[in-house]
Parts: C-alpha cells; sequence; structure tokens
C-alpha cells in the first residue's frame, strides 16, 4: 500500500462547484501543499472554459501549491503532473502498455483521453503567489463526448481498457505518493530530468502530428520538446517552436 507523502495535506469533499475553485477559495490559508479531491463537482471545467463532465467513479482533484519559481518554470508543472498521472496508471494496474503522454498536457490510454491537466495560478507583480493543478481522469466512465473538436481524442476509462476498478481515493494516494516524487525531483534539478522523462513517454514523437492554435494551423514532424516546454515541429517551413496549441494526429 502506498505511503502518502509526507508534508502535503489532503481534504476530501463530498460535493463542490470545482476542486478549481475550492483551490483559489482555500490557497490564501494554506501553509503547503494541499491536495483537493471531490466525488462529485457541479461545475468541473477544462480548457478554455470547457465543462468537464464527472460521472460517477471518475476522478476530479485539485493540487495546490505555493511556488517560487519564475511564471513560467513554475507552468512546466504540468509536466511534473503528467509523469504522475502516468505512474499512478502503471501502480494500480501494474501495466504501461498503450500509455502515452500528449503535448500539452493529456495522458493516453490505447490511443485515447485518459486524463486532462488543467494549471490555474494567482499572483502578485511578476510572481505566483499559488498554483492550482487541476488532473481529471476517468476511471470507470467516459464523460459526454458532444463538445470534442473535429479529430480530437476520444475518451476512453481506466476501466475499459484494463478491466482494473479503482476507487478515486486510491488514485489520489497513488497520485500523490508519484507528484512528491517528481516534484522533489523537478525543484532539486530543475526542468531537465523531468523533460527526459516526459520525452520517454510522449505519443507520436519522430511523427507527423498538426498544432492548431486560434489563428494558424502548423503539420510537421514531432522533434522534441525544448527547455522552456515548448513543442518544436520540423514542418515544411523549417523548425518552429510552438508554446501553446491543441494537438491533433
Amino acid at each position: 500500500m502506498t505511503d502518502w507523502p509526507e508534508g502535503y495535506g489532503k481534504r476530501i469533499l463530498e460535493e463542490v462547484d470545482s476542486t478549481l475553485d475550492e483551490a483559489a477559495r482555500i490557497a490564501p490559508d494554506l501553509a503547503g501543499p494541499e491536495w483537493i479531491l471531490a466525488r462529485r463537482q457541479t461545475k468541473g471545467r477544462g480548457r478554455r472554459g470547457r465543462d468537464w463532465k464527472d460521472p460517477q467513479g471518475n476522478f476530479a482533484a485539485t493540487l495546490v501549491l505555493r511556488p517560487t519559481e519564475a511564471p513560467n518554470e513554475v507552468a512546466l508543472r504540468s509536466f511534473v503532473a503528467a509523469l504522475a498521472v502516468y505512474d499512478a496508471c502503471e501502480a494500480l494496474t501494474g501495466r504501461t502498455a498503450g500509455l502515452a503522454l500528449k503535448w500539452p498536457n493529456d495522458v493516453l490510454l490505447n490511443g485515447g483521453k485518459l486524463s486532462g491537466i488543467l494549471l490555474e495560478s494567482a499572483g502578485q507583480g511578476s510572481g505566483v503567489t499559488h498554483l492550482a493543478i487541476g488532473i481529471g481522469v476517468n476511471l470507470v466512465e467516459t464523460p459526454m463526448k458532444e463538445w470534442l473538436d473535429p479529430g480530437a481524442v476520444w475518451p476512453v476509462s481506466l476501466l475499459s481498457e484494463t478491466g482494473v476498478q479503482v476507487t478515486p481515493e486510491d488514485f489520489l494516494t497513488a497520485l500523490a505518493a508519484a507528484y512528491a516524487r517528481y516534484e522533489l525531483q523537478f525543484t532539486t534539478y530543475g526542468f531537465g530530468p523531468i523533460r527526459t522523462a516526459w520525452l520517454a513517454r510522449a505519443a507520436k514523437l519522430g511523427e507527423v502530428i498538426t498544432a492548431r492554435t486560434a489563428t494558424s494551423e502548423t503539420e510537421g514532424t514531432f522533434e522534441t520538446v525544448d527547455e522552456e516546454g515548448n513543442l518544436v515541429l520540423n514542418s515544411a517551413k523549417g523548425r518552429v517552436s510552438i508554446p501553446a496549441a491543441d494537438i491533433f494526429f
């Protein structure tokens, strides 16, 4: 049985509007990192303000941190979180077959979207006073699919793909332990080892993918993720570095 990591708080809520909203409410009074797990969210959200549906038994949690790095470095924790979700799935199912990490912040299983990660921060001046890392994982069911963009990755669940049923509480324990290991690595050695570990698990590395923003679309070979976390594609226009985009393949 995995032990709860030392120094991390934990609160489990029966119902909340959103664990990210709860994180914003409690952050000013926290002395250290805190995990918030909700058995039910009424207003969960994903990227670009989309609703994030949480069928009963799925995982919805947020980690609140008080980071000390510059904002651009703080944002690299999306890679830390993705690695932690990957490791938690491995620990609870005993397998890595089919698991992959999709830039910038999704976890795939057998080609489908298993987990999404959303970072929200608040700050004063040029600093970040708190960071909230929201993590949703389809443990037993897949959410509504009506909002999917054409060509987007289809959602899957851990249960449907592996036959393993995991409770949100057990997933939280495994995730918190994995996150604590990677967080220590990140704060001690920087992004380098995190980047290396992430690339070793990256989906479609070396293959042709499409990066779409609100104003442009770039197709190219997925070459790497650079030291700032940007996606690097080898396109018809040469080597391009992309800080933010939706990825399609």
